[in-house]
């Protein structure tokens, strides 16, 4: 057992020299790439195996081995009955080997992080997500990979606020007209749809599917249809523009949408159902004069994208 404890302890202390610097000696560093080898053959059990894994020739990995073998001055693998084992000397060096790959995934890691110099919160309402913008926001990730883009989508209520507490650095906005200043603006056009399949505009009274009390467009719409005479109710309320979307379809009522949201499920009703064009909205995208030139970035990607594609 003695003799078994000073064979290990030499080992280990061969091992420690090899992956020691010196100068004098200019001794070789122990190359990753070869541990990567060794490492991957131990957990394969098999060269065969091992190549595979790292789109290599089994003869690449042997002569990996072997090199490594011959910088520590022992063997450290030997053929069993199945499969491809580790030696005492081995079992030492996988422990270091492990240690100092994983310190390198460690570091390329910390170093990528390193790069995210910059933070963009954008806030942007839920139709307007899909499509063409998250398109140009992939893209302007692309071209920017030292900037952490972080878009949050939702009622632009809620989006409005949380700029105002200092939760969003840049925000595009459905508001009523001229409600609040922004670097660019543009009128919001909207329709009136009702289902394709089961339409609901000529029951009585109507039936409104609209967003939450003072959600866009809901005061509008039933100012609306009193200015027509008609008698109307609140058929369905959803916070989501996909339920809105879905509960108008499926024949829950009428609503008043962005030509945007609209889909082949629905009819657009117009001015020859009697129903009044609505323009009081306005699209406006909002950053602090203080923003970062990052921010400034994107909110010009945003409006190159809303002035190239109509609203």
């Amino acid at each position: 057992m003695l003799a078994g404890m000073l064979q290990t302890r030499l080992i280990i202390y061969k091992l420690n020299s090899a992956m020691s610097i010196s100068v004098k000696s200019n001794r070789a560093l122990f190359d990753l790439d070869l541990l990567r080898a060794i490492v991957v053959v131990a957990d394969c059990g098999s060269f065969t195996t091992a190549a595979a894994r790292l789109h290599s020739t089994q003869s690449t990995i042997s002569q990996k081995v072997r090199r490594l073998e011959e910088m520590v001055g022992h063997r450290l693998l030997v053929r069993g009955n199945r499969d491809v084992l580790p030696t005492d000397a081995g079992q030492t060096l996988l422990g270091y080997a492990r240690h100092m790959l994983a310190l390198n995934d460690q570091m390329l890691e910390a170093l990528a992080g390193a790069m995210v110099g910059t933070t963009v919160r954008l806030g942007v309402p839920e139709d307007f997500v899909g499509g063409r913008t998250t398109n140009a926001l992939s893209d302007f990730s692309r071209r920017h990979p030292q900037v952490k883009l972080e878009v949050t989508s939702g009622l632009c209520r809620d989006l409005s606020q949380a700029y105002d507490n200092g939760e969003l650095d840049l925000v595009l906005l459905k508001q009523r007209r001229n409600s609040r200043e922004g670097v660019a603006c543009w009128p919001e056009r909207l329709q009136w749809i009702d289902s394709a399949r089961l339409p609901a505009f000529e029951l009585d009274p109507i039936p409104l599917v609209t967003f939450p009390p003072r959600g866009l467009y809901r005061d509008d719409m039933i100012n609306a249809i009193e200015g027509m005479g008609r008698r109307w109710r609140i058929s369905f309320t959803s916070s989501s523009l996909s339920g809105i979307q879905a509960a108008v379809a499926d024949g829950m009522g009428v609503s008043l949408l962005p030509p945007r949201a609209a889909t082949a499920e629905h009819r657009v009703l117009g001015t020859e159902h009697g129903l009044p064009e609505v323009d009081s909205y306005e699209i406006v995208i909002v950053h602090r004069p203080t923003a970062e030139q990052m921010v400034r970035s994107l909110a010009q990607v945003l409006t190159e994208l809303l002035m190239v594609h109509a609203i």
